[in-house]
């Protein structure tokens, strides 16, 4: 297998790293992934327990509400109808 890393070890060059820097939104992109990450964080911070994390869970699911919503409104994405 080869290496794709550069003189100094780092698999970016200097276009790569522009190129990623500068890239649009995926279509795909969720604005909530970082409430689903608290989520899952509290969840394994208190060992599973789902009672201990209903805040967040509610944070995540008002945040997908609002999300979905506005995607409707836009009428854009594969769910929604472009």
């Amino acid at each position: 297998m080869s290496s794709q890393t550069g003189p100094d070890g780092s698999p970016w060059d200097k276009e790569k790293k522009h190129k990623f820097e500068n890239k649009s939104n995926s279509e795909y992109f969720d604005p909530c992934q970082e409430a689903a990450a608290r989520s899952i964080r509290c969840l394994n911070r208190n060992g599973g327990d789902r009672q201990m994390c209903t805040d967040y869970f509610e944070a995540y699911r008002a945040c997908k509400k609002e999300w979905t919503n506005k995607r409707k409104k836009e009428g854009g994405g594969f769910f929604f109808g472009s």
